[in-house]
């Protein structure tokens, strides 16, 4: 059976059989039968974790623990409003930190928990529970977003526009600047983006 763990840009946990570049959790949203019931989420602390760390191996649903979720990448990650983990992924958990206190303009980097809050301020409606989104010009993105036009979802990388799926990128084609698009990646995510945060990306986000 394939499970339901694969989280697209919009936050939708679906089940496919490609598995991604990266792992991660929102707590435990399984049940025994290794289901999702309806929530999507257990806290506010959702991470993007690497996919082997230390030889740990572990069952992705095991009972009443956390639901193992696996993204295309990180950029796809963190449209989906995750952040890396400050364990597994430390240097890009620190980078992000520290450029979310530049964009921001802060005396120090934010905390765990204050950047949780704020991100799942950015990327929930809490009436409704959908992706939180918003609209900007194409041209004003930094590399990295993730964003909807013409009902496809894709990357903005080097002013172009890669359709995204759970297998990949496909080649990526011009956008005018000015074309309006819908944005899926929370606005501080954008902000730590444009301030110079790389996103570990899929390789076939580079051709």
């Amino acid at each position: 059976m394939t499970l339901q763990n694969r989280v697209a840009p919009t936050g939708e946990i679906l089940a496919v059989d490609a598995r991604g570049l990266l792992t991660g959790n929102r707590g435990c949203l399984h049940g025994p039968d290794r289901r999702l019931g309806v929530t999507r989420w257990r806290s506010k602390l959702w991470i993007c974790c690497v996919l082997e760390w230390r030889g740990w191996r572990r069952d992705p649903m095991p009972p009443g623990r956390w639901t193992a979720l696996f993204f295309l990448d990180e950029a796809t990650a963190l449209a989906a409003g995750h952040r890396p983990c400050a364990y597994c992924r430390r240097a890009e958990y620190t980078s992000y930190a520290e450029l979310w206190r530049s964009a921001e303009g802060l005396a120090a980097p934010p905390k765990a928990v204050e950047m949780d809050a704020r991100l799942h301020a950015e990327r929930v409606e809490p009436r409704t529970r959908r992706q939180r989104t918003r609209g900007a010009a194409f041209g004003t993105l930094p590399d990295g977003v993730l964003v909807r036009r013409h009902d496809r979802v894709g990357l903005v990388a080097a002013g172009r526009f890669a359709p995204w799926t759970f297998d990949g990128y496909l080649p990526a084609e011009p956008v005018p600047s000015a074309e309006p698009v819908e944005v899926l990646t929370p606005p501080v995510t954008t902000a730590v983006l444009a301030a110079g945060y790389r996103p570990l990306l899929h390789p076939t986000a580079q051709a």
